[in-house]
């Protein structure tokens, strides 16, 4: 399984992950459901290195994507920049 490094993140209108990004990367942008589907399957995983808070992102209950919680909140997919 590969490490993928999220920098960025797609989101809709209403603020809702569309897709996952790490520019240069030739798996960037990925979409939110290629990304659940390669968490689930074991293919890849991701992650977000954010002021020095490596944080795993993972699939919740309801299909959804999210970082594990930590003590900053900038490494948050909803905080990153948009690509």
């Amino acid at each position: 399984m590969a490490e993928r490094r999220v920098r960025k993140t797609g989101k809709n209108s209403d603020g809702d992950i569309l897709s996952l990004c790490n520019d240069g990367e030739s798996w960037s942008p990925r979409s939110k459901g290629d990304a659940i589907n390669d968490i689930n399957n074991g293919t890849h995983s991701y992650y977000v290195n954010k002021d020095g808070f490596k944080t795993d992102i993972y699939v919740t209950d309801d299909g959804d994507l999210k970082t594990e919680p930590d003590p900053t909140t900038a490494n948050n997919l909803d905080n990153l920049p948009d690509c």
